[in-house]
Order: C-alpha cells, then sequence, then structure tokens
C-alpha cells in the first residue's frame, strides 16, 4: 500500500492536468479552463496503481487548486463528482456533481 502522503501531484498546465509518475506510467486528471471556470474531463490511474489513493489525493490537490485560484468547478469526470460528493467543502465551488 501506498503512503497517499508521499504521493507527488504536480499541475502540468501545458498538458492540462494534474499528474503523478509512477515509474514509466501516468495517473492524470484531466482538466479544461475557461475563463474563471475549470472543468475536469477525466480521471485516469494505471490499472496495477487503482486502490492505492492515488486518484483521491489528485482530486484532492485539483479541487484545492481549483479553491485557491478562485475557479468554479465543474465534475464532468464520474470520479470528481463522486469525490465531492463525499466532500462537502469543495461543494460551495462546485456545480453539476
Amino acid at each position: 500500500m501506498m503512503d497517499s502522503e508521499q504521493i507527488e501531484v504536480k499541475n502540468n498546465p501545458e498538458k492540462n492536468r494534474f499528474e503523478v509518475i509512477l515509474g514509466d506510467q501516468i495517473a492524470m486528471v484531466q482538466y479544461m479552463i475557461a475563463g474563471k471556470n475549470i472543468v475536469f474531463t477525466h480521471t485516469e490511474v494505471p490499472p496495477e496503481f487503482e486502490g492505492k489513493g492515488i486518484a483521491g489525493k489528485m482530486a484532492r490537490v485539483a479541487l484545492d487548486f481549483a479553491k485557491d485560484e478562485g475557479y468554479r468547478v465543474q465534475a464532468l469526470c464520474p470520479f470528481i463528482a463522486a469525490y465531492v460528493r463525499r466532500h462537502p467543502e469543495y461543494q460551495t465551488i462546485t456545480w453539476g456533481y
């Protein structure tokens, strides 16, 4: 089991995604920014790394980024939408979850 605190999530604005480098693979949360809105479109974790808290850590970092930058969040990605439903602290900045 990985320690989620040891997982380093980086924002890669050139590729419009938050990412975790896992050896030669990448876990990611993809997004689009339009004005003051950020739309989370897709979350992907390589199958062998599923269930280790990586997607949850990426969701938290991505949503904290949105909150800190003053974005309104649209959670098109089912994983991000479910994360927001479980974490009310993000519901004030999120629509369509």
